[in-house]
């Protein structure tokens, strides 16, 4: 069975930084592409950053320079460092994979950031 489980959410001021990390079990994240999502209350939820299976990165317009995302294929983990936090970050973040044309999604993890 596959998971993918988060942690590292919590309440942070603004201009203050998190860490937050999606281990996997029952797939090899290195054969895959990964990322993070995350879901305000009321809006959709949307991409924050992406590593591919070659190592390539991508992020959002709104994070770039303030996050980053990192893959310990040892460890099986995917990490978003998140520095510069505004509350406008306040979401449920979300890891999410696909291998092999599957994907596959965490249970999300709360960020709050007050101002």
């Amino acid at each position: 069975q596959v998971q993918l489980v988060e942690s590292g959410g919590g309440l942070v001021q603004a201009g203050g930084s998190l860490r937050l990390s999606c281990a996997a079990s029952g797939i090899i994240i290195s054969r895959g592409d990964m990322g993070w999502y995350r879901q305000a209350p009321g809006n959709q939820r949307e991409l924050v950053a992406g590593i591919t299976r070659g190592g390539g990165t991508n992020y959002a317009d709104s994070v770039k320079g303030r996050f980053t995302i990192s893959r310990d294929n040892a460890k099986n983990t995917v990490d978003l460092q998140m520095n510069s936090l505004s509350p406008e970050d306040t979401a449920v973040y979300y890891c999410w994979g696909t291998v092999f044309a599957r994907e596959y999604w965490g249970k999300g993890t709360l960020v709050t950031v007050s101002s």
